[in-house]
């Protein structure tokens, strides 16, 4: 089944702890938190300190998404604060290879993710080495922007690309999902959807997960 991992980016920042409890509640499969610093994306959001006092209210797994520029840097950091999933981009890594290791020595997945306008190319010779692969459908930086015209090929291909390199890799997707484009993002093969203002921008958390992974049991069945 489709996991759903509501981005907080989009939650109410004044009540994070309780915004955090209400969609596991409500039948989220993990938390995801989009870290920015103002360079790498043209937004500024949260480091590992409020990463570590989120960790204290729930269990629920962390899909950390460093959206920054020398990830290297803040590894360790995002490590001890209680990340399970540590994700780098590969447009602001240097050293992908290096990253990608340390974050496995602090015994943490590790996954890379591309941009809409980065080909699929730039991971081909990492993706036997990560646990996860994101692909963008919006440009990084801002919560509630539309999906991109497009994106449903380039899922397809990750996931062609997942099955002959590394059929362990879950590919995730972020960026623009709604109700109604959900069951084609799944069909191109996602596992794991990053859902933010569709969620937290609902009157009723279960109700929408709800309903998302109704309409996605129904797309493989």
């Amino acid at each position: 089944m489709l996991k759903i991992a509501p981005s907080i980016l989009s939650a109410d920042f004044s009540r994070l702890g309780e915004e955090i409890r209400a969609v596991e509640a409500a039948g989220a499969d993990l938390i995801h938190i989009d870290v920015m610093d103002g360079h790498f994306v043209p937004n500024l959001t949260i480091g590992p300190a409020v990463v570590a006092s989120l960790r204290k209210v729930t269990k629920i797994p962390f899909d950390v998404h460093l959206m920054i520029e020398s990830p290297e840097r803040y590894i360790d950091a995002f490590a001890a604060a209680g990340s399970d999933i540590i994700t780098v981009h590969v447009e602001a890594s240097t050293h992908l290879h290096r990253i990608i290791t340390a974050i496995k020595q602090k015994g943490k997945k590790a996954g890379v993710s591309l941009n809409p306008a980065t080909p699929l190319s730039a991971v081909e010779q990492i993706l036997p080495e990560v646990d996860l692969l994101l692909v963008m459908t919006v440009n990084p930086g801002f919560g509630g922007q539309k999906f991109i015209d497009g994106m449903i090929d380039k899922i397809r291909r990750a996931r062609d690309l997942i099955r002959a390199s590394n059929p362990a890799v879950m590919l995730e997707v972020d960026g623009g999902i709604t109700l109604e484009n959900i069951r084609a993002v799944q069909e191109a093969g996602t596992d794991i959807v990053v859902a933010g203002a569709s969620v937290f921008g609902s009157k009723d958390y279960a109700k929408t997960i709800g309903e998302m992974k109704t309409l996605t049991k129904r797309a493989v069945t």
